[in-house]
């Protein structure tokens, strides 16, 4: 059977509503060209000048030389703000970073490495809809494993030995979560003991909110095969440049590198002038990235004021990410419960996401994205408000 051959991929309610409406105030955003946040166009300009004198396409399996030294330093910088022996056993070296046009591409290659049709890789109950896509294009299948809201969405480590079976083949873990903003801050004894490769997705890790880093997992699970996936759609606001990447440990090296070599190779999608250009970005973009942690740090402590100005909402300051993801009181979350409260926000005049497009079935949730140019921020707060009141 084809892929989602026998899917319904006709639009659903809100989105019929959304294409009919006008005037609406959009809290939805995850695109920071579409809010004012630009890398600055003088750094770019500089950073691909010397592409064009001395072009010649010579690529490599697992990313240009250069590039994937730059990605080394910064994962040595951070392993460094570890504790004890456990940064000095989790440094990388450079052959342990993969390139690729993206983080989707990663994640596509990883369940090409590790699973075969009818495995399995346990993921978050609470998710961004794009891993169900990406699995079932490797007829792999998500098992679902518990986060806890009620502490503060923390992964429930009982759920995580009760979801694994024979076909298990890896531990995908969001840190920071998308949509809940939580991050891993410390070992999780029961993922050791599963004793399975991890999958981490960091892409929100320059986004820390209401803790001081991300810890790089590879420094929190010692022993294990671990992955890191991240790019620069994210941590520098350039989705148009298309370019992730795979940051291996020494064990998931030690395993997987050759195969994991071959497929890079099969389709060699990354962009050669982004890669060349990447170094200069990583010595020249932290300011940037100052500015848009920033932006989004000020968004979210407004939001809040504002929010904890509704009693129909229940909300607290995340960890790290850009979204807020706020519990609705007094709506139950009986089918069709939050389409009818998001139709009702958007006919208020503003556009929210609804938690079940993140496979969250606990109780009614709104997404709302402090990305958001914050005059637009507040105002569709406003609404939010009034229209809840």
């Amino acid at each position: 059977m084809g892929f989602l051959q026998n899917a319904d991929l006709s639009l659903n309610l809100i989105e019929q509503a959304r294409r009919a409406s006008a005037g609406y105030i959009d809290l939805t955003s995850s695109n920071p060209t579409h809010q004012g946040l630009l890398f600055p166009a003088q750094v770019l300009r500089e950073a691909s000048e010397g592409y064009w004198a001395t072009r010649r396409y010579a690529p490599d399996a697992r990313g240009d030389a250069r590039a994937r030294e730059a990605i080394q330093r910064y994962y040595d910088l951070r392993v460094a703000s570890c504790v004890g022996s456990q940064a000095t056993n989790a440094r990388r070296n450079t052959h342990d970073v993969f390139i690729t046009a993206s983080t989707s591409e990663a994640y596509s290659l990883l369940f090409a490495l590790l699973t075969e049709p009818g495995d399995n890789v346990l993921a978050p109950d609470v998710g961004y809809p794009l891993f169900d896509f990406l699995a079932e294009m490797h007829h792999t299948t998500l098992k679902p494993y518990r986060l806890d809201e009620a502490r503060r969405w923390q992964i429930d480590e009982s759920s995580l030995v009760k979801s694994a079976d024979e076909r298990t083949r890896a531990v995908l873990v969001i840190s920071p979560h998308n949509p809940t903003g939580n991050i891993v801050q410390s070992p999780i004894p029961n993922i050791q003991s599963l004793n399975l490769p991890i999958i981490c997705d960091e892409v929100f890790a320059e986004f820390t909110v209401g803790v001081a880093h991300t810890p790089v997992m590879s420094a929190l699970h010692l022993g294990l095969p671990v992955f890191v996936l991240n790019g620069l759609s994210k941590m520098f606001a350039l989705p148009d440049l298309k370019l992730g990447w795979i940051a291996m440990n020494e064990q998931a090296s030690e395993y997987y590198a050759e195969r994991l070599e071959v497929l890079n190779d099969t389709f060699l999608s990354a962009n050669y002038l982004t890669q060349f250009m990447l170094p200069t970005l990583f010595e020249r973009g932290w300011d940037f990235v100052t500015q848009q942690r920033e932006h989004v740090r000020r968004n979210m402590n407004l939001a809040l004021e504002m929010l904890a100005q509704c009693s129909a909402i229940k909300t607290r300051l995340p960890d790290g990410g850009y979204n807020l993801f706020c519990e609705v009181l007094g709506w139950d979350n009986a089918p069709g419960s939050e389409d009818a409260l998001v139709l009702h926000l958007l006919q208020q005049g503003v556009l929210v996401h609804p938690g079940y497009f993140f496979n969250c079935t606990q109780g009614a949730h709104i997404l709302i994205s402090c990305l958001t140019e914050t005059t637009q921020l507040q105002a569709g707060l406003e609404r939010l408000i009034a229209a809840l009141a």
